[in-house]
C-alpha cells in the first residue's frame, strides 16, 4: 500500500557514478539485494548518520573510514536483507570482509569502500554470499543503474524512491540524481532509511557536508512513520566534478544558491517519497504548525501530533477526532501556551478555536476533511512567528500485520 501515484521520472546518469545491482540470496533466493555505487577519482563525499547509540557495524565502519581516511570514498557496497547490527566485534569484522573484496575486485584501497546494509537487526551478515556476489556487481556497473539500484536496496518498501533534478548555471549543464529506501522505523535523527545523491558538480567538501547537514535537516528529519529511530539510517551527498566546473566554495555563489535548490528539490521528493509509502499507510498527512515562539517549538508541537497513536489511528478511519488533536497539541512541550489563542484546521476546515469547537464547524466538514488520501492538519499557535512542518502517516491494520511478520 502506498499513498499517491509513484513519481520515478526520468532517472538522468551522474557523469563519474556507475551502479551495478544483482542477486546475493541475503534473505530470499532470485531476489536483487546487493547494490555496487563506482565513484569516479576525486568524487568528494558528504555524509549523516543515525543518532541511535546501537548503530549498525556498517555505520561504525563507513563513519570511521570518511574520518580517519584522506582519501574520499571511490565504492560503496549496499545490501539489503540483513542490517548488521547488534552484531558486536563480529558484525564489524564482516562489514571490512565484504568492503575487502570490493576492494580486491576493483583494485582499490579497502579504505576507499563503504558498506551499508538495511534489514533484520541481530542475525550474522552472510558475509559469503556477499563476497560471492560482488564480482557480478562489479561486472554489472551501468551508468543508467539507477532506478535497478532503488529497487535493490528496498526492505518492507513497496516501490522505489528515485528522482533527478537536471540544471543550467553559467552556460553549463549539471545533473542531481538521488535514491532513497525506507517504510517503516521512520522518524527523526536521520529516519530509518538509505539515501544517495549525487551530482557532477565540483564541489569543496566542507560544503557540501554543510550543505547535506542544512538540507537533511528540512527533509530527512522531518518525516516520522512510528517515531522509531533505526540504527542503520546513512545519507551520503556525493559530487564527482565531471561537469567541468571550478570547486564550488562560496555558499553566495550562483552555482552554489542553484545546485542547493536542485538537491533541496531531491532531498524532498525523496523523504515525501518514504512518508507516501510508509508501512501500511492509506494517508500522507503533513502537520503544519505555525505562529511559534521558535521553530523548535513549532516542530516540538508538530512532532507530538504526528507520534501520536491515538491521532493516527484515527486518520486511518477517516475519524476527525478532533479532541485527540487539541490533546497532543496541549501535552507538547510550549511553555505558557495560550490555548484560547490556538486555531486547529484540517485542510482548509477551521476545527477550533478560542479553546474549544469552532462555531462555523460541522461534523460533515471534518469528514470530508478526512476522506482525503492527503491531509493538511495546521496548527496557528499565535504567539510568534515561526512555522514548521513535518509529514506523516496514519496507522493502519497493515502496519501491524508488516511488522508482527518482520521476521516470518
Amino acid at each position: 500500500m502506498a499513498v499517491g501515484e509513484d513519481n520515478v521520472g526520468i532517472l538522468r546518469a551522474v557523469p563519474g557514478v556507475r551502479l551495478g545491482t544483482v542477486s546475493a540470496g541475503i534473505k530470499t533466493p532470485g531476489r536483487k539485494d546487493l547494490v555496487l555505487v563506482e565513484l569516479a577519482a576525486d568524487t568528494h563525499c558528504a555524509a549523516v548518520f543515525t543518532r541511535n547509540a546501537f548503530c549498525a557495524a556498517p555505520v561504525t565502519v563507513a563513519r570511521e573510514k570518511l574520518q580517519a581516511s584522506a582519501h574520499q570514498p571511490r565504492y560503496l557496497l549496499i545490501n539489503t536483507g540483513n542490517a548488521n547490527a547488534g552484531t558486536g566485534a563480529a558484525g564489524i569484522a564482516a562489514a571490512q570482509a565484504c568492503t575487502a573484496a570490493v576492494a580486491a575486485v576493483a583494485g582499490v584501497d579497502e579504505d576507499s569502500v563503504l558498506p551499508f546494509s538495511t534489514g533484520v537487526i541481530g542475525e550474522p551478515l552472510p558475509v559469503s554470499k556477499l563476497e560471492q556476489a560482488v564480482p557480478a556487481a562489479y561486472a554489472a556497473l551501468s551508468d543508467d543503474g539507477w532506478l535497478a539500484a532503488a529497487e535493490g536496496i528496498l526492505t518492507t518498501d513497496t516501490r522505489p524512491k528515485a528522482h533527478s533534478v537536471s540544471f543550467t548555471c553559467d552556460d553549463r549543464e549539471y545533473v542531481v540524481t538521488g535514491i532513497a529506501k525506507g517504510a517503516g522505523m521512520i522518524r527523526p535523527n536521520m529516519a530509518t532509511m538509505l539515501a544517495y545523491i549525487a551530482t557532477d558538480a565540483a564541489v569543496e567538501q566542507p560544503l557540501l557536508q554543510a550543505m547535506l547537514g542544512e538540507l537533511a535537516d528540512i527533509s530527512f528529519n522531518r518525516i516520522t512513520v512510528d517515531g522509531d529511530t533505526s540504527t542503520n539510517d546513512a545519507c551520503l551527498l556525493l559530487a564527482t566534478g565531471k561537469a567541468g566546473n571550478a570547486p564550488v566554495s562560496d555558499r553566495e555563489s550562483s552555482l552554489y544558491q542553484a545546485l542547493r535548490e536542485a538537491v533541496e528539490e531531491t532531498c524532498i521528493v525523496l523523504a515525501q517519497g518514504i512518508v507516501r509509502d510508509g508501512e501500511g499507510a492509506s494517508k500522507f498527512v503533513t502537520v503544519q504548525v505555525n505562529g511559534g515562539r521558535s521553530e523548535a517549538e513549532c516542530l516540538d508541537v508538530a512532532f507530538t501530533i504526528a507520534h501520536s497513536p491515538l491521532v493516527k489511528t484515527a486518520l486511518f478511519a477517516s475519524d476527525p477526532n478532533w479532541g485527540r488533536l487539541l490533546a497532543a497539541i496541549g501535552r507538547a512541550d510550549v511553555p505558557d501556551l495560550q490555548v484560547e489563542r490556538v486555531a486547529l484546521y484540517l485542510n482548509d476546515v477551521l476545527i477550533a478555536e478560542g479553546g474549544c469547537r469552532a462555531q462555523s464547524y460541522t461534523e460533515e466538514q471534518g469528514v470530508t476533511a478526512m476522506a482525503s488520501e492527503e491531509i493538511i492538519i495546521r496548527v496557528e499557535l499565535q504567539r510568534g512567528d515561526a512555522s514548521a512542518a513535518v509529514w506523516t502517516t496514519d496507522f493502519s491494520y497493515d502496519y501491524v500485520r508488516i511488522n508482527a511478520e518482520y521476521r516470518t
